[in-house]
């Protein structure tokens, strides 16, 4: 079994020497160590993983231990984060996120599949996964999620705006997925929209929810070429296995615990 510590502080000369020594005096076996130092907000980040076989602390005293170096975040490997879904009517993410789990390249308990219409409830009964359609009550949302000890909510394709106050419930704890043409193709049919400028490139975003639409801290992205010959069912394909893919990839980052936020950017360790 393993321990992951994620550390975030104010840069200081010995911080890594610290760390690691108390790893050592504790006998414990580091297995991977990454750092940042961001220069202009003066902020050092350190992920650190080390086997708990033969370690003197007992896991309930290892977050006090370790939280005189700043702010910490300590998980287990035999502790699964728990997420929940919330979808709309696009299936291609919901299918490649189940897909997934079920081959076990997502590491985690999907506790349960929120959408705002019943479109995708034989998706869920595929999977064997608890489905709730509460259409525009997030009241019950929220309820639900608390019940479930929701660590992870995933908005695959969910199309309905999160309150503020649902978003400061869950901060940094919810991962959206769109298309990388917003701001410049903000509305219906972007790929329409897309064709009809002729663009060269079409992208996906996955990022952190904020508040401000579509404005939170990017986790992952990337592009797909276009050329003269795509036709707008082309840029759909392609636009979907773009958002199948950088959505999964962000899911991973978070369930593995390499995600840090600072300002609002992510750093990725």
């Amino acid at each position: 079994m393993k321990a992951v510590l994620r550390l975030t502080c104010k840069d200081c000369r010995g911080i890594v020497a610290a760390v690691t020594n108390f790893i050592a005096r504790n006998n414990g076996n580091i297995v991977n160590l990454d750092q940042y130092t961001d220069p202009a907000a003066k902020r050092f980040f350190m992920r650190l993983e080390w086997d708990l076989a033969g370690f003197k602390l007992p896991r309930e005293k290892i977050y006090p231990a370790l939280k005189k170096f700043g702010d910490i975040a300590v998980s287990f490997s035999d502790q699964k984060k728990r997420a929940v879904i919330f979808v709309s009517k696009y299936d291609h993410c919901l299918y490649d996120l189940l897909l997934r789990h079920k081959s076990g390249e997502l590491n985690c308990d999907i506790a349960a599949i929120v959408s705002n219409h019943e479109d995708l409830r034989y998706v869920a009964e595929t999977f064997d996964r608890e489905f709730y359609c509460l259409p525009q009550d997030e009241k019950k949302q929220l309820a639900l999620l608390k019940a479930k000890k929701t660590d992870l909510i995933i908005l695959a394709r969910y199309m309905q705006i999160l309150s503020p106050a649902f978003i400061k419930a869950y901060p940094q704890k919810i991962i959206n997925i769109h298309h990388s043409f917003l701001p410049a193709f903000k509305g219906a049919r972007p790929y329409h929209q897309a064709y009809q400028h002729g663009v060269k490139i079409i992208g996906a975003t996955a990022h952190f929810a904020t508040a401000d639409l579509d404005q939170g801290p990017i986790i992952q992205q990337n592009v797909a070429q276009i050329s003269h010959r795509d036709t707008v069912d082309d840029l759909i394909t392609k636009g979907r296995d773009l958002e199948r893919q950088v959505l999964s990839a962000a899911v991973r980052y978070f369930l593995n615990d390499r995600l840090f936020v600072c300002g609002n950017r992510t750093i990725i360790l």
